[in-house]
This record gives C-alpha cells, structure tokens and sequence, in this order.
C-alpha cells in the first residue's frame, strides 16, 4: 500500500486535522510510520487519550475497504503532497491534508475562481444581484466556487450553470452527503456539468455545526476573492470573508439598502476593506482583467427595466444628472426602495453614479 493512502487513513480519522497531522510528518516523516508506530510513541503528537483513540480506529478500520469504498462511488481524493493539488488551497492557512472530490478535479486548478456566498434568507434583491453578477463573471472565464447551502450560496451554482459555467461547492460534511436535501437536484447537477462537490471530511460524515467554519475556510481558500452579495452581521459569510482576509485575498461586498439587515453584513465588510460592487467590471479591474475579450453581459440590459419604478428613475435622467434626495423628492417613493432601485439599476448597467450624481448610463 503506498504512502498516499496512509493519508487517506488519517484523514478518516476523526480526531486528526491539518495541524496536528503536520506535525505527525514532521515526527514521523511518512504517515505509513505514524500509521504503523506503537501507541506510546504517537502518544507524543497526539496525547495519551487520542492516541488510545486512534490505536483502537485502526483496529476497526481498513485503509483497503474505505479505497474500495471511494473507488465504488466514483469519489476521488488529493492530498498536499499531490501535483494536482489545488494551488490557492495550498498557499492558504491550514490547507485539508487529504480533500475529497466528487465530479471533476480538473476543474481545481483549471481556471480562475471566486467565491459568493451570502445569506441564507435571500431576498428578491439578493437573488436578482446575484445571478446577474455571476452570470457576468462566468463569462468572464470565472469558475464559481460556494457552500450548497440555502439562499446565495445555491443561487450563485444554479446561475454559473445556467450561464454554461462551472461552480465548485464545498460542504461541510462528507461528499456523500446531500445537505440540505432541497438542494438534491442541484448538487447532482453541479457534478453533471462538469463541476465537483469537495470536502475535507471523510464519507459518513454529518453536518456538524462544528464543521462549518472548516467548510468556509476551504472556500476563501479555493478562490482568488470572496463576493459577499447580501447577509446579516452575523452571517456565515462574513466568517469566509475574514478568512479570504487572512489569506490576503480579494473581499467584495454589493451595497443594499440601509434599512435591510440583510444589507449590514456586506456594509461591515466595506468597513472593513471590501471593495464596493456594482459591476462584474469591479472585480474584473481588481484582478486586472479589464481587458477581458469576453463581453460584460450586463452592457445587453441597459434598454430594458423591469418594473414601472426603473422606467421613472430612468426617465427623470433623461436630461439631467440627479443625486439621491433629488430622485427621492421627485419620484415620491419611498427612500429605502429608491436605495435598493439605484443599486439594482447601477448593478445592472442601466444608470451610473458619479460623486453622488446619479445619470443614465453611457
């Protein structure tokens, strides 16, 4: 049996992360020798009530069956030392040791990724900013990668794959396990279009409330930059955003409408560092692809709005540039919907603001 599966033992496990493994290699030097030492002497990396632990999981565990087993349900595995090992995920701080794929793994290291995740409790706002966005950065050459979770996070794989994109979703559990079961159809979908389902945890493996942070440090370590498109204060998402932070990755937050909780994550975030989003063209110019050959789709929407509300927004610049208040006043809706309006419209490519002077898009 070769050292890589060794690793694949370990990751099994339960009680051995990225750190303490590290320092099994750098005790043992292979993990065929971790694996295989007495318990007294394993004792030293991973105490005396762990390491009993351990002693009686191999007992109980055969390194052989659980290959078979992953061999069986056409799920594969990458660990660190591995060529095709994802390289972001391997510059980032406490890289799985062993991370599990179902579907492509080619699509790891085949083209730029970016993450959006967001609130699970999506609005209509959230939702229409959120496809538009992805849509637009798929045909910028741009793979989604995202949590599978309720609310942004599947909006953002269901759009990649509806604009003939790929999208990486990242669980936190095994990849084996479908949660939430809502989401069945798609995560079939994600591997039949040529994207992958990873995980760092082992098959079997539920969806702990412990797991999750670990779910969303992979995520910002999979990706160039973390989009943010709508979630509270004590969003999940901002824990992957901080960790993209950590990992001096790019932050980007879509403005809402002050009033909206959902609006506050993203808000603190910009606080915080994030670069503001109204465009794709945003976070193509922070990676420096403005030149990008793929056309920004949003450019096809600026003659067409979708409510009564846009058509009067819009037709109050028709011949002059106005700032909020103006808008506000003139158009005597409420001034939370005209927030929400102006943001939606500018992501859209309909209207632009300049100093705060608001203006049809040229």
């Amino acid at each position: 049996m070769d050292e890589k599966n060794y690793w694949l033992g370990f990751s099994a496990f339960p009680g051995v992360g990225p750190i303490k493994f590290k320092h099994l290699l750098s005790e043992f030097k292979t993990a065929k020798k971790a694996w295989n030492t007495d318990v007294q002497k394993i004792e030293k990396i991973l105490g005396q009530v762990l390491a009993k632990k351990f002693e009686d999981f191999k007992n109980k565990f055969s390194i052989e069956i659980y290959a078979k087993e992953l061999k069986k349900r056409k799920i594969s595995f990458l660990t660190l030392a591995d060529n095709n090992y994802p390289e972001l995920l391997k510059k980032s701080g406490r890289p799985p040791f062993v991370l599990y794929v179902k579907g492509s793994k080619e699509i790891l290291n085949s083209s730029p990724t970016i993450a959006v995740v967001g609130t699970r409790r999506i609005t209509s706002y959230g939702e229409e900013v959120t496809r538009i966005l992805v849509s637009d950065l798929v045909g910028s050459g741009f793979t989604i990668v995202s949590g599978l979770a309720l609310g942004v996070d599947a909006v953002a794989s269901a759009a990649a794959i509806g604009s003939g994109g790929k999208t990486i979703a990242v669980l936190g559990c095994g990849v084996d396990c479908v949660t939430p079961l809502e989401n069945s159809r798609l995560y079939d979908e994600i591997i039949r279009s040529g994207g992958a389902i990873v995980s760092e945890f082992p098959l079997g493996h539920p969806p702990l409330r412990g797991s999750f942070p670990s779910r969303n440090r992979i995520i910002a370590g999979l990706s160039l930059g973390v989009l943010v498109t709508e979630g509270a204060e004590d969003s999940g998402s901002l824990i992957t955003a901080d960790y993209a932070f950590k990992f001096k990755r790019s932050v980007f937050a879509v403005p809402g409408s002050i009033t909206s909780t959902l609006s506050k994550g993203p808000y603190a975030l910009i606080q915080k560092g994030a670069k503001l989003v109204t465009s794709a063209q945003d976070i193509l110019a922070e990676f420096k692809m403005q030149n990008s050959k793929v056309k920004i789709t949003t450019q096809n929407l600026k003659v067409k709005t979708e409510n009564k509300d846009e058509d009067m927004i819009l037709k109050l610049l028709e011949n002059e540039s106005l700032n909020f208040d103006e808008i506000v006043r003139r158009s005597k809706i409420d001034p939370s919907k005209i927030a929400t309006l102006l943001s939606m419209m500018e992501i859209k490519g309909l209207i632009k603001n300049s100093g705060g002077l608001f203006s049809i898009a040229s």
